[in-house]
C-alpha cells in the first residue's frame, strides 16, 4: 500500500482492509502517512505504528482502542494456526497483531501475508 511501510505490514494491511465497509476505506487513507513505530521483540512481526494525525481523518470507530479489522489465518493444509488484528485508538491505525493459536505452526506477520480470510 505504501513503500514507507515494511512489506509484510503493507501487505496484511491491504488485505485486512480491503473491504467496502466505510471504516475500512478511512483507515485506507490513513496507511501512506503510517510509519512503523516499533516490532515485538519476539519475532512474529507484530508492528506498532506512528501516524500524522494532522494529516488524515479519524475512521469512525468506537472511542478508545478497537479492532477495526480482523483475518482468520488458514494454512494451505486447511489448519487455522491464527489471526491478525488491526488495532485503532482514537479512530487512527495505531497497531496490527498477529497471534498465534498453534504450539506446531510458526505464525508470523509475513507468513499471514499467504495465509489470509478477512472476516465479513
Amino acid at each position: 500500500m505504501t513503500e514507507s511501510l515494511p512489506a509484510d505490514v503493507a501487505d496484511v494491511l491491504a488485505a485486512v482492509l480491503n473491504t467496502g465497509s466505510p471504516v475500512h476505506a478511512a483507515l485506507r487513507r490513513q496507511v501512506p502517512h503510517l510509519s512503523v513505530r516499533a516490532r515485538c521483540t519476539c519475532g512474529c512481526g507484530t508492528a506498532y505504528f506512528e501516524l500524522d494525525t494532522s494529516e488524515v481523518e479519524p475512521a469512525l470507530t468506537a472511542p478508545g482502542t478497537v479492532v477495526a479489522a480482523e483475518a482468520q489465518l488458514v494454512t494451505e493444509a486447511g489448519e487455522y494456526p491464527g489471526e491478525v488484528l488491526a488495532f485503532t485508538q482514537g479512530g487512527y491505525l495505531s497497531w496490527l497483531e498477529v497471534c498465534s493459536w498453534s504450539d506446531d505452526i510458526e505464525v508470523t506477520l509475513a507468513a499471514a501475508r499467504h495465509w489470509l480470510q478477512p472476516r465479513s
